[in-house]
């Protein structure tokens, strides 16, 4: 976590619609990196990661949608993945080698995998859970080669994500590789991620009028969402969020119950959200002090099952033919199930629908189908072993 959370001028919030997407991202960030990177080496920085448009999109009535995948991997990934990327090119001391970790239930490592491609000094060892990423996904990891190595384990995603930490927590191996992570754990992946929160005020803004913004956010590993109420404590006028869960609902229960108890992640249809253990809780309990009650002022949580994501998908194209993806329709269902009078409702689009076909397809008939040709396309099968993972991060 940062040390500290700087509260931003009124006067940026005042004047935020006549500054270019650039400045805004550069000066939210300034405040975390002043003293590591110059301000011009930041804007490069972010002027390079938001290469591509995060447009606000309106549906009906008082709800819009944040679309977040024109990046080049069509997820929201693509924003956090590119900006560490970058960042950790600009730190690695020539002649030297980092190699990158990351776990993914499967956009994460598609963006990493692009993100890192080709990156002098770097090394990239991604992980992810047999059987459980789409056919699109992991053509997106497995189709780069070179220092981009996609290893498939016998397991789910939360074991994917231990094998990391672990590794991370092994100093015998940390004295023979310098590590990093490309996770929402790394505060370098999840802080820019905040950006896209003030670039879609800035489309907002005129259409609030004095009403509320909510924000409603498909959460998994709860990167986005921590994002987001950073964003918030810096000053940015967002009322509430809302935590849109899948059938793995433990952070849903823990605002039910007021206990958190991490379960075994399942397989569902917005499956880049299949955590059980969501990494980002500590760094939620941490802004609010573990006050149960502040936590519960600011994010309001609600679960969907399977054929309630396929019940959206389909609502949505049939009223206002727009056609979410599986992660989008969660969103959007849990900020139906919240919005009031004399609010603005945004959703966050994570991913293009074109990722998720088979399941967008089961919805809406119609929705083509392409075929994703896996020939020539590297991966490694290992098992759920530590051993084994440590041996694939020493093997050159």
């Amino acid at each position: 976590m940062p040390e500290s959370i700087p509260q931003l001028p009124a006067s940026f919030y005042a004047e935020i619609e006549n500054l270019s997407d650039s400045e805004i991202a550069t000066t939210a960030l300034w405040p975390f990196v002043e003293g590591s990177l110059t301000r011009e080496e930041l804007q490069t920085i972010v002027s390079e990661t938001l290469s591509f448009p995060t447009p606000v999109k309106h549906i009906y009535g008082d709800v819009h949608v944040l679309e977040l995948f024109h990046g080049p991997t069509m997820a929201f990934k693509d924003v956090g993945a590119r900006f560490m990327s970058r960042c950790l090119s600009h730190f690695v001391e020539k002649g030297s080698e980092t190699t990158v970790l990351v776990a993914t239930s499967g956009d994460t490592g598609s963006a990493v995998a692009h993100g890192f491609a080709n990156v002098e000094g770097i090394k990239v060892k991604i992980l992810f859970p047999k059987g459980k990423v789409s056919p699109f996904q992991e053509y997106q990891m497995t189709s780069l080669g070179g220092n981009i190595q996609a290893l498939e384990v016998d397991g789910t995603f939360d074991d994917c994500q231990a094998l990391v930490k672990q590794a991370f927590s092994d100093s015998n191996l940390n004295e023979q590789v310098q590590l990093s992570s490309a996770n929402s754990i790394n505060v370098a992946r999840f802080l820019p991620q905040m950006t896209y929160y003030f670039l879609a005020y800035k489309q907002l803004k005129k259409t609030l009028s004095g009403k509320k913004l909510i924000v409603s956010v498909p959460s998994g590993n709860f990167g986005n969402l921590t994002a987001g109420l950073i964003a918030k404590r810096m000053g940015l006028p967002i009322h509430q969020f809302v935590a849109a869960n899948n059938s793995n609902d433990t952070f849903y229960q823990y605002l039910t119950t007021g206990h958190y108890t991490p379960k075994k992640s399942v397989a569902t249809y917005s499956n880049a959200m299949d955590v059980g253990a969501p990494s980002n809780f500590e760094r939620i309990e941490f802004l609010y002090d573990k006050n149960l009650a502040s936590i519960k002022s600011d994010i309001l949580g609600f679960t969907f099952t399977n054929k309630q994501t396929l019940d959206e998908i389909q609502q949505i194209y049939n009223l206002h033919e727009y056609v979410l993806d599986p992660h989008g329709a969660v969103g959007h269902a849990g900020l139906k199930a919240h919005l009031q009078e004399n609010e603005v409702g945004l959703f966050l689009e994570t991913a293009h629908p074109k990722k998720f076909e088979s399941v967008v397809k089961q919805a809406l008939p119609s929705y083509p189908i392409h075929d994703v040709n896996l020939k020539g396309c590297s991966k490694i099968s290992m098992n759920n072993s530590y051993a084994e993972f440590v041996n694939h991060i020493l093997t050159p």
